[in-house]
């Protein structure tokens, strides 16, 4: 009978890789960001938003825009802000004012906590 070394010397077993199950914690976040833009050429906009509107007219119409009706100055702005970039409305004369990120998180025991960053002064609350 051939003798077995003794385990100490035998080659090492590679460990099986067991996927783990996730787990589940019961975490609900919910993420807003809020841009606030101010208008700084009127003209501009209302322009801007009629060559949006001519151009994407399923989000102007969802946005109240019909061609029979002038668009208002919040309207136009509201399309631009929807088909653009924020580095966009800047030629678009608009101009990004304040940008505040809200974060709300809760599990299923506790209460919800709020997290808001934004970069507005003191002032500007």
């Amino acid at each position: 009978m051939p003798r077995r070394p003794h385990p100490n010397l035998l080659p090492p077993i590679p460990e099986q890789i067991v996927p783990r199950r996730p787990l589940d914690l019961g975490v609900h976040i919910q993420r807003i960001q809020i841009d606030e833009l101010v208008v700084t050429d009127p003209a501009l906009v209302l322009s801007n938003a009629h060559a949006a509107a001519r151009h994407d007219p399923e989000t102007a119409a969802l946005l109240g825009y019909r061609p029979a009706t002038a668009l208002t100055l919040q309207a136009a702005a509201a399309l631009l802000c929807a088909l653009h970039t924020t580095d966009d409305l800047t030629d678009m004369g608009l101009r990004a004012a304040r940008h505040t990120t809200r974060t709300t998180a809760a599990t299923q025991h506790r209460e919800s906590v709020v997290l808001e960053l934004t970069d507005a002064s003191e002032q500007d609350r």
